[in-house]
């Protein structure tokens, strides 16, 4: 090889690596965006209302609450229908009971849905998360793809070139045996 073949190689493998670095920079830069969103999602700011749904969501939700209304309710119908009458303060119809429980129920389902739409955003938002993930692996494994490209298209090129070189040696061999053939001839 002489000096201009060795510079030749030493430039494509230059801009071999300048190709690399490239790539490697690209996609440095599209995942920081990415990174930035997964390690620091926005901060959940909640008002007072908030809090309090969740935590009557939380509550009415449980073993514990529907335990305890449980037995409220079979106290509450057990001393009015055993009371005496003077002590009854909601006879058998049990109509402020009802009252009570339709008021319970009006107030408590507003205040759950208002929990459960707070849910779904925080659920929108982890899937945005996973969506994020998916896109950064997406991204590394298309980077690894257009590297191995670029490995294989070089490796190609030098082949190619290396087979080249191996013809052109077979030709030179195959003059020179031609000519000794020739003088043998003679």
């Amino acid at each position: 090889m002489d000096n201009k073949e060795i510079d030749q190689q030493l430039s494509d493998e230059t801009g071999h690596l300048v190709k690399l670095h490239h790539i490697v920079e690209d996609t440095i830069k599209a995942e920081k965006l990415i990174v930035h969103n997964l390690l620091n999602p926005p901060l959940e700011i909640l008002s007072q209302g908030q809090k309090i749904s969740d935590k009557v969501a939380r509550f009415g939700g449980s073993w514990r609450f529907i335990i305890s209304f449980g037995v409220i309710l079979a106290l509450w119908i057990t001393f009015n229908a055993v009371a005496i009458v003077i002590y009854k303060f909601d006879p058998y119809p049990f109509i402020l009971l009802n009252l009570i429980l339709s008021t319970i129920a009006a107030l408590q389902a507003p205040i759950i849905m208002m929990s459960q739409n707070r849910q779904e955003e925080k659920d929108r938002m982890r899937s945005e998360n996973d969506y994020l993930i998916n896109l950064k692996a997406e991204m590394q494994i298309r980077s690894l793809q257009q590297k191995m490209d670029l490995l294989l298209e070089e490796q190609i090129k030098t082949l190619f070139e290396t087979q080249e070189k191996q013809f052109n040696l077979l030709k030179e061999i195959n003059l020179k045996l031609d000519k000794l053939r020739q003088k043998t001839m003679e």
